[in-house]
């Protein structure tokens, strides 16, 4: 059974209804936010407009805004939260359920350690109301509860979710883990990349954009796995050979723990951090380790770039100097010296960050500061 046509209607100017609904979310006022959606879903008789083209490009501006420090982590919390609720009384509504008993089975999550499932949810609603008989397992699904999963429903596919670049290694391993029960998988989310170029490096059978995108390749069908073949993770990804990524993540601790030490030699204004500040300075560090393992992974400097220069905006947003960052890589690359790979993206990242940001000069090694 194939799922239901795609209805096209006419456009509405959902304009006005994004500022009521961003309002809404803003002031924390669930009631407003569902009638807002609700009257949406009347004008236009369309649910899968209302989710992709009203919550969605809203929810967007949450992070955005957050990004600029004009939302608080609470706030941002909370517009989520409330746009997950609406969500739910959307899909309840009589006019909105479209999932066919007998139509074709598919599973929607995140990958384990992915806790931003309002993207998964989504594309479960679109599905849904295509006619699919979705699964949705939610945010941070382990991969052996996944698989176990997949044995006892049998879907046609898995679309997986990723919002976070660092756990695209564990993205690669439920990926391979799908396709080895038997299961494409199709992938989807920032963690991919904005062409899904790390989808294909990870071996996954589709990429999609967005919502709309993925179940126009769900509904195109794709090819369902072959019997599996033994394979390492290098087969793939020879690159993992040379043992970077490896060593580089299992030693995450132990670089944090020296750039902390050795920036209070070379970053003068840290001596005048406070115990917070100090905490928040390690915390930036392990995602800056975290990010330089995960681009030695697919083998991409580009990636570990665009987080660099993504936080030296958000620092500079907070009145925190994006200068910071060019003495802690650089301490970072003294200490990876003998792993090419690691210090060539380091040197990548700092030639962007001093194109974006002027940088003071810091003393080298065994200089006063």
């Amino acid at each position: 059974m194939t799922p239901h046509p795609v209805r096209r209607p006419e456009a509405i100017d959902l304009g006005p209804a994004r500022e009521l609904l961003w309002s809404a979310v803003h002031q924390g006022d669930e009631h407003g936010a569902a009638a807002v959606v609700l009257d949406a879903l009347e004008s236009s008789g369309e649910a899968e407009t209302v989710l992709l083209d009203l919550i969605a490009p809203v929810q967007a501006k949450v992070g955005t805004e957050w990004a600029a420090n004009r939302l608080t982590v609470a706030q941002e919390h909370t517009a989520t939260a409330i746009h997950e609720r609406v969500i739910a009384v959307l899909a309840h509504r009589p006019e909105c359920r479209g999932e066919t008993p007998g139509g074709p089975r598919v599973t929607v999550a995140c990958v384990d350690g992915e806790w931003h499932a309002l993207p998964a949810r989504l594309l479960a609603e679109v599905l849904r109301l295509r006619g699919w008989r979705v699964d949705f397992l939610g945010a941070q699904v382990p991969t052996p509860h996944l698989i176990a999963h997949l044995h006892r429903t049998g879907p046609r596919a898995v679309a997986l979710s990723s919002s976070i670049p660092t756990h695209l290694p564990t993205a690669h391993m439920a990926v391979t883990a799908c396709q080895a029960a038997g299961v494409p998988v199709i992938a989807g989310g920032a963690a991919f990349g904005p062409d899904g170029r790390y989808a294909r490096a990870l071996g996954a059978d589709g990429w999609a954009p967005d919502a709309r995108g993925a179940a126009a390749v769900l509904e195109r069908g794709l090819d369902r796995p072959g019997p599996p073949a033994f394979q390492q993770t290098v087969d793939g990804l020879p690159h993992l050979a040379d043992q970077e990524y490896t060593i580089v993540a299992a030693t995450t601790h132990q670089l944090v723990k020296q750039t902390l030490a050795d920036l209070e030699d070379r970053f003068e204004p840290m001596r005048r951090y406070t115990e917070r500040q100090r905490r928040h300075t390690a915390e930036d560090l392990a995602h800056i380790v975290e990010y330089l393992a995960t681009s030695l992974y697919v083998a991409d400097e580009q990636l570990f770039t665009r987080f660099i220069l993504w936080t030296a905006d958000i620092l500079t947003s907070r009145h925190v100097p994006a200068r910071s960052l060019d003495p802690a890589l650089d301490l970072l690359a003294l200490q990876l010296k003998d792993f090419p790979r690691a210090c060539r993206t380091l040197a990548h990242a700092r030639e962007a960050l001093a194109e974006r940001t002027p940088l003071t000069k810091i003393p080298g090694p065994g200089k006063p500061a």
